[in-house]
C-alpha cells in the first residue's frame, strides 16, 4: 500500500489519479490495503475536485418550484412562505427578490438548504437572536432617514426589514449595541411600557451621529467632581448657554449629541459609550425648556461621573419617571447640587413668595439661568403653572438645528 497525503497541488492531483486508475486496473480483493486505499484516494480526489472546480449552485427560483413538485405544493400553499399571493407569483417569476425573512422560513419549512437560497456556497442565515425585525417602528425610522438607500414603500421595507435593519444596526460598533436589544448592560427604570426596539433605533442614530464628532480632548475617569459639574451649571447665565455646554463637554472628552425621541420611549436623555469608549451624552429635548434642558444634561453628565464603566454601559432616562432606583436618586441629587446649592435653597425667599423678581434675584446670585430656579420650585410644588414665563419654553432646540 503506498503512503497517502493530502492534495494540494495539481501535481499531487495527477499522482493521486495515476495511483486510482493502476488501483482500479488491479480489481482489489473487498477490505484488502489495496482496496481501503482505493477508497480513500477517491475521497481525497472528490474533496479536491469540489474545492477546485466547484460546481454552480441550483438557481433558487428551481429549487423552490422542485421542492413544490415533490410535495405537491399549490402556489396557494406558499403563501405563508412569502407572505401575500402576489408576493409568491412575483418570486416564483423572477420579478422580486427573496428577503431573509422569506429564506428563513423556506429553509426552515421546506428544507431548502440556506446556501442555495442565498446563493453563496457554504453560507448559512445570520442569528436572529430572538428579534422580532418587524417590531421596529420601520415609518418613523425611515422619514428620519435611518434607510439611506432604501427608496421604496414602507409597505416594500416591511418586507426587506432584516436586510435594512442589520445594515442600520452594523453602522455602529460601541459595545453598548446588542443584538439582545439592550438587555445586556443597559439601564433604564421607567414607569411606562417602553418600546425596547424604539429605544435601540434612537440609540444607533445618537451613536452615528457621535461618530462624527471629534472631542477637544481625551476623557479621563475621575475628572468630574462637584465643582466640575457646578462650572458647568454656571454656563447656564449665558444666552448661548447650550452650546457653551457642549464645549465645555468637548473639552472634558464627552460627546453632546440631540435627537428626537421616538414613539413609545419615553426618553429625555442617556449616557452610553462610542467605539473609543468615550463617553456620549444624548439628549431628545421632548420637553423643549431651559429647566429640563439643564436638569437633564446634569443628571447625565452625574451618570458619567459615577455610574458609567465597562459593566454598566448604558443608563436611558426618563426624568419624570416616578419609578427610581438607587443609580437614578444619586444621580438626581447630584444635579439638583450642582444646580442649586441645597444651603443657597434652604434659606431662598422665592420658595414662600414664588415670585419672578425673587427668582431674578436667587439666579443673579447664583449666577445661573433663572429657568433652574423656575424649574425647581414647580417641580418642588407639583404646580407646573407657576413661573411659566421663566422656564425658557421652546429656546433650547434653536441651538441644535440638526
Amino acid at each position: 500500500m503506498s503512503a497517502i497525503k493530502v492534495i494540494k497541488t495539481e501535481q499531487d492531483y495527477a499522482d493521486a489519479m495515476d495511483r486510482l486508475m493502476t488501483l482500479m486496473e488491479s480489481a482489489p480483493e473487498e477490505d484488502s490495503p489495496e482496496d481501503s486505499e482505493l477508497e480513500v484516494l477517491a475521497l481525497l480526489i472528490e474533496k479536491y475536485e469540489t474545492e477546485q472546480f466547484p460546481t454552480d449552485l441550483p438557481d433558487p427560483i428551481e429549487a423552490i418550484r422542485f421542492r413544490m413538485d415533490q410535495q405537491g405544493l399549490t402556489q396557494k400553499d406558499m403563501k405563508p412562505y412569502f407572505g401575500s399571493a402576489s408576493k409568491v407569483s412575483e418570486v416564483l417569476n423572477g420579478k422580486r427578490d427573496l428577503s431573509l425573512t422569506m429564506i428563513r422560513k423556506l429553509h426552515d419549512g421546506l428544507g431548502i438548504p440556506a446556501d442555495v437560497l442565498i446563493q453563496e456556497r457554504g453560507a448559512s442565515l445570520p442569528d436572529s437572536d430572538g428579534i422580532l425585525w418587524d417590531h421596529f417602528p420601520l415609518a418613523e425610522m425611515k422619514k428620519r432617514g435611518c434607510f439611506p438607500d432604501f427608496t421604496g414603500s414602507i409597505n416594500e421595507l416591511k418586507v426587506y426589514s432584516e436586510e435594512y435593519l442589520r445594515r442600520f444596526l452594523g453602522s455602529v460598533h460601541s459595545s453598548c449595541i446588542q443584538p439582545a436589544l439592550c438587555r445586556s448592560s443597559a439601564h433604564y427604570v421607567s414607569d411606562k411600557e417602553v418600546d425596547p426596539y424604539a429605544l435601540l433605533a434612537w440609540q444607533v442614530r445618537i451613536l452615528q451621529k457621535a461618530e462624527k464628532i471629534k472631542t477637544n480632548s481625551r476623557y479621563e475617569p475621575c475628572s468630574i467632581n462637584p465643582a466640575v459639574m457646578k462650572a458647568l451649571a454656571k454656563l447656564s447665565w449665558s444666552s448661548q448657554a447650550p452650546k457653551l455646554a457642549e464645549e465645555f463637554l468637548s473639552n472634558l472628552g464627552i460627546k453632546l449629541v440631540t435627537e428626537p425621541h421616538f414613539e413609545k420611549t419615553y426618553l429625555d436623555g442617556a449616557v452610553m459609550l462610542d467605539s473609543n469608549n468615550q463617553p456620549v451624552i444624548g439628549l431628545t429635548l421632548r420637553h423643549d425648556r431651559l429647566d429640563n434642558f439643564w436638569f437633564t444634561l446634569l443628571h447625565e453628565v452625574a451618570h458619567v461621573a459615577l455610574h458609567l464603566n465597562s459593566d454598566a454601559t448604558t443608563f436611558f432616562d426618563d426624568i419624570d419617571s416616578s419609578e427610581k432606583d438607587d443609580t437614578e436618586h444619586e444621580a438626581d441629587r447630584a444635579a439638583a447640587e450642582a444646580l442649586i446649592d441645597s444651603s443657597a435653597w434652604s434659606t431662598a425667599k422665592v420658595r414662600e413668595s414664588k415670585s419672578e423678581r425673587d427668582c431674578i434675584a436667587l439666579a443673579k446670585e447664583l449666577q445661573i439661568s433663572p429657568a433652574i430656579i423656575a424649574g425647581r420650585l414647580r417641580h418642588e410644588n407639583k404646580n407646573y403653572s407657576l413661573l411659566t414665563n421663566m422656564i425658557g419654553n421652546k429656546t433650547v432646540r434653536l441651538h441644535f438645528p440638526d
